[in-house]
């Protein structure tokens, strides 16, 4: 297929005269445009929902998450990753882009075309049989990016695609296929616009959904989370407070005597042990508050 005839390339008829618009007229359209993306996104929750599955399950057996891409493909995966270390307090989800970290502020678009580069940086992250790897590409068409993933899942690594063009290269390339066809951009084959939109959305479903099937989080807290700040000791101290059933003085102080680890003070509390016991306990339950809590030890 032709670039041109891509869904995400066409021009968006309802965006004609983008340049003589209103600042209101051009927000307005704009916003219109992007309502139209939840929609889309809901048609592809059976296959989202299998992918959060594959996650969890492999993550449960000390595998990773690793996004790949280029772009704004590549960048909206590295947010992702680089969100989950203190949201979730796990370095389990990592990202990979096409001309390495610094593709994160300098755009280095012409690696995306190289198959060999993708194969030889996926490669050096050693993927494995424990591992799922995600490929986005708004085209779904991206050398790159199938290329990393076709190398993975030759390493036995599990394989999810998320593009937003139906019947694409990358479908082809991977285990799980979401696809998502969000229709022709505002600005015409901008995909950092509506595709990126979709592709940011189908990110935090996977991640949210695959660390609260892990029991990283508590009812819709994060019980994992790491306090990096006032504001996050705050919550902390208020998360201690509602699933412990403590007041904020003994909430305050058995954080302080976990080392300001929420996870170790929420098991201590909960089963009335020490530090040393509480840490055990998420040690063997590789960090599953649930069940270092009911002292389920088993994946």
């Amino acid at each position: 297929m032709q670039i041109r005839e891509l869904v995400t390339e066409r021009r968006n008829k309802a965006t004609d005269n983008l340049d003589a618009m209103s600042p209101l007229e051009i927000v307005t359209a704009m916003n219109r445009e992007d309502a139209t993306v939840a929609r889309r996104v809901r048609k592809a929750l059976p296959e989202i929902a299998r992918a959060v599955d594959l996650v969890a399950a492999r993550l449960s057996k000390g595998g990773r998450l690793i996004y790949v891409g280029t772009g704004t493909s590549g960048r909206i995966g590295a947010l992702d990753a680089s969100e989950c270390p203190p949201t979730f307090g796990t370095n389990k989800v990592q990202f990979l882009i096409a001309g390495g970290e610094a593709a994160l502020v300098h755009a280095t678009e012409a690696s995306e075309d190289s198959a060999a580069l993708g194969r030889r940086d996926m490669a050096r992250k050693k993927p494995g049989r424990r591992d799922v790897i995600v490929g986005i590409a708004a085209s779904g068409r991206t050398p790159y990016t199938i290329s990393a993933l076709e190398y993975a899942r030759s390493k036995g690594a599990a394989t999810i695609g998320i593009a937003c063009n139906r019947r694409s290269a990358l479908a082809k390339s991977v285990d799980i296929s979401i696809e998502v066809e969000v229709g022709p951009e505002v600005l015409t084959g901008s995909s950092r616009l509506k595709a990126g939109t979709a592709q940011k959305m189908i990110c935090n479903m996977l991640t949210t959904g695959a660390m609260a099937r892990l029991g990283y989080v508590s009812s819709n807290l994060m019980v994992n989370m790491v306090l990096k700040n006032r504001k996050l000791v705050e919550r902390g101290i208020g998360i201690l407070q509602t699933l412990a059933d403590v007041n904020r003085k003994t909430a305050d102080e058995t954080l302080k005597q976990a080392g300001m680890s929420l996870p170790v003070a929420l098991v201590m509390l909960k089963t009335h042990v020490g530090k040393p016991e509480a840490t055990r306990k998420l040690r063997i339950t590789d960090g599953n508050v649930h069940r270092a809590i009911e002292g389920r030890h088993g994946k």
